[in-house]
């Protein structure tokens, strides 16, 4: 796996609170061993998830975004090692993978800026470089048995997971996306704001539903295209369950599953959806944390929950001395989906 930067052993006890008396994820973790054949060692280990990182924020930038994604794996590794190992949930459970090597494109896009027609053209280019990356290693953990998790970058990274997905099953897959925006803009070229266009569009997406919209951040031609699309996809609206209460949140659970639950599907969750989170567009309003926590547990106990995307935070927008709570969050919600399939 030459893409991947692979955590080791080494690297886990580095940034583990090591405890008397306790045991943390951190000791329990898996690591692949140096010079294993990685798809035999992921297929023979009993452990059930595989933790990936992507450390980018290309395609935020790419989308006039904040950059800041880049930081939120290595930020929320620091919280998942020092997790208790328990009945509740098990380390052992866990392959710490690693991130995907993304060190050069993020060294050649930082001199690129977004307003020159060229370096757009450019940022454009190496997003869609990270996908077949995104898509490749995905794909590769899916056809093992295992189910990824995968951590941090923007939500441009959905199109490579849901790709990596339908080419391990062969078929389209649908997805089901806890978000504020829709990321079903024009195909003007690949950033954070048109993943599940170019998944749809290149036939690996078949049914989305997204979850939660902010109804005043969705352009009336995003609206209409849903419409004319409205048999393979669908969505609620934020302000129909909490503002004006004429949907239920746990009634709307319910549906959006019908809508994607007969194939393998990916659970997105963009952390711009819930409030006061440090992410590239952070919002002051939104659904609770307690309810990001339900979402990813509702469907992650589906036996078709095939993989979980949680993206854009930025814990480097944080300059108080509480940046960790988004890699906090982030742990909580990787436990979450952990016992959703262990836990009956």
């Amino acid at each position: 796996m030459k893409s991947i930067k692979l955590l080791t052993n080494n690297d886990l006890a580095k940034i583990t609170n090591h405890r008397s008396g306790e045991i943390k994820f951190g000791e329990k973790m898996i690591t692949l061993p140096a010079k294993e054949n990685y798809h035999d060692f992921l297929k023979n280990t009993t452990a059930q998830f595989v933790l990936l990182g992507i450390s980018e924020d290309i395609g935020v930038r790419a989308n006039y975004g904040r950059s800041g994604t880049a930081s939120a794996f290595k930020n929320a590794l620091k919280s998942i090692v020092n997790i208790q190992h328990n009945k509740f949930c098990k380390g052992s459970n866990l392959i710490a993978l690693g991130e995907i090597d993304v060190s050069h494109l993020m060294e050649e896009a930082k001199n690129l800026a977004i307003t020159n027609k060229e370096d757009k053209k450019r940022l454009f280019e190496i997003v869609s470089a990270i996908d077949k990356e995104v898509s490749h290693i995905v794909h590769e953990i899916i056809n093992t048995g295992k189910i990824p998790i995968i951590i941090g970058g923007g939500h441009n990274n959905a199109y490579g997971n849901i790709k990596g997905l339908a080419l391990a099953k062969g078929k389209p897959v649908n997805a089901i996306n806890f978000d504020a925006h829709t990321d079903f803009r024009i195909m003007e070229g690949r950033h954070s704001g048109n993943g599940f266009t170019y998944a749809f569009e290149d036939g690996f997406l078949k049914n989305y539903f997204i979850f939660g919209l902010h109804e005043s951040y969705v352009s009336k031609s995003v609206f209409q295209t849903i419409k004319d699309l409205k048999e393979r996809i669908a969505y609620n609206t934020y302000e129909e369950i909490e503002v004006r209460k004429t949907k239920e949140f746990n009634v709307e659970l319910e549906n959006a599953l019908r809508f994607i639950k007969t194939e393998p599907f990916g659970i997105e969750l963009d952390l711009d959806a819930i409030p006061n989170v440090y992410s590239s567009a952070m919002t002051p309003s939104g659904f609770s944390m307690q309810q990001a926590r339900e979402y990813v547990h509702f469907f992650g106990k589906h036996k078709n929950a095939s993989y979980l995307h949680i993206c854009e935070g930025a814990p480097d927008l944080d300059e108080t001395n509480n940046n960790h709570l988004t890699g906090k969050l982030i742990a909580y919600l990787i436990t979450d989906f952990m016992k959703s399939k262990t836990i009956s």
